[in-house]
């Protein structure tokens, strides 16, 4: 008789190269732990984000940009990530690299603009009324089709909702029993139904359920007070960029962005609506042209303006776009007059062996204490970023020759294998007889 292990059905979580950044790691005062949230190092660095973190938070940023340069491998967008995990999943946070300006389809100023527009977020805060409740009951009523035949189409649903205070039985039109399955509501399920559009939000599990299964991947809430009838401050949080693509026509273009930005004003000024400056994170900024910057420059002078973050590992070089002109980090010195700019620096050895273990422990390997002294020395003679690379192949040949654990032989028998950026092209300079040109 065979036997087999039931493997769980929760989903593994890809892991990416910033998977372990969980925020800045600064203490209650605003310093840096050496080691904290998935960061190591760079405590200046740190620190200055913080302070960009709180002006974001007071609302004293926008229209502002920072600029975090240093050498490639120096944590640059770890750091712009630990921001963007400070602030919070309610603050907007759009991510964009320098060259995906060039297309052939879209203007550069255009992909510009939308990213800045995905960047601003609005706080829409709306008394509706509103039916809230618990579902007891969701039964859809079906009739004979009107077209003839065998089929059967639904003419109404019956849906019991329940609050702490009572209970009421709703027949609802067939249009919300397709917003009912769009949203996946089932008897048991939070959720409230707006009186005036029929538009269907579910808010979670009831905290009744909380234990009906081991293993949990729902959002559970208390049951709602009060009637099941009521009036509901609704708040929902949107980007400028949500509101252009809902309302986008053919050929639309400027025009429909100035009606919008009027509509939002309008709302703004009556109190319905708050503006939430959010953050445009733009690595490798060296990729843009003087065009580019010159459409930023005027950019953050407008009224509804993000927070802009520019990382950048390049030196004194040519600006895009021109023949003859060199600035620090290909950046135009007016515009460099604007920022505020974060240093990173390298790390040291003992900084990398503890990065390596972070990276190791998030990708649930198990390294000995030689192997990542190892790995440490290959960081400081190659890159950080090579060494971490090293990771999964010597857990893969650790496997091969029947263990769980990578060893310092592990590492030694990976790196005889493939060659990190200075090797090959120390390889090209003694080789290059033998190479094309």
């Amino acid at each position: 008789m065979k036997v087999e292990e039931v493997k769980s059905t929760v989903k593994t979580q890809r892991i990416s190269a910033h998977s372990h950044i969980k925020g800045l790691g600064l203490d209650e005062n605003g310093f840096a732990i050496p080691s904290a949230a998935g960061l190591v190092g760079q405590e200046q660095a740190r620190e200055a984000a913080g302070v960009v973190v709180d002006m974001i938070r007071s609302k004293k940023m926008a229209g502002r940009a920072v600029l975090l340069a240093g050498p490639p491998g120096t944590g640059k967008t770890a750091i712009a990530l630990a921001i963007a995990q400070e602030l919070g999943t309610k603050v907007p946070f759009c991510p964009m690299v320098g060259s995906e300006v060039y297309s052939t389809e879209i203007k550069k100023t255009e992909v510009l603009m939308e990213n800045f527009r995905r960047a601003i977020g609005l706080r829409i805060r709306e008394t509706k009324e509103v039916y809230e409740g618990e579902v007891s009951e969701l039964t859809p009523v079906e009739t004979e089709s009107p077209a003839g035949g065998y089929g059967k189409t639904v003419s109404h649903v019956i849906i019991g909702l329940r609050t702490a205070k009572g209970s009421k039985q709703l027949k609802l039109d067939p249009s919300i029993y397709e917003a009912l399955q769009k949203e996946k509501v089932e008897v048991g399920d939070v959720i409230y139904i707006e009186a005036t559009s029929g538009a269907v939000k579910r808010q979670g599990r009831s905290d009744a359920y909380a234990t009906e299964f081991d293993l949990e991947a729902e959002e559970y809430v208390p049951l709602p007070k009060g009637d099941v009838h009521k009036k509901k401050e609704v708040v929902q949080d949107v980007t400028l960029h949500d509101l252009d693509a809902a309302n986008a026509k053919p050929q639309g273009g400027q025009d429909v962005l100035r009606e919008i930005n009027k509509i939002v004003d309008k709302y703004i000024d009556q109190g319905i609506a708050e503006l939430v400056p959010g953050v445009l994170f733009i690595d490798e900024v060296h990729m843009l042209d003087i065009e580019t910057f010159t459409y930023l420059h005027r950019a953050l002078e407008s009224a509804i303006a993000p927070i802009v973050i520019f990382a950048t590992n390049r030196g004194r070089c040519l600006i895009r776009g021109t023949d003859d002109i060199y600035s620090p980090h290909g950046i135009p010195l007016d515009l460099l007059d604007r920022l505020l700019i974060i240093r990173t620096i390298p790390y040291n050895r003992s900084d990398m062996e503890q990065i390596l273990k972070l990276r190791a422990n998030t990708e649930g390997l198990e390294i000995e204490a030689e192997a990542i002294v190892s790995l440490g020395e290959i960081g400081t003679k190659a890159t950080l970023r090579y060494a971490v690379q090293l990771l999964t192949p010597a857990y893969l040949t650790a496997k091969i020759n029947g263990r769980n654990n990578i060893v310092n032989g592990d590492i030694e028998e990976v790196g005889s294998l493939f060659l990190d950026a200075k090797s090959s092209a120390k390889i090209l300079t003694e080789n290059k007889e033998k190479y094309m040109m």
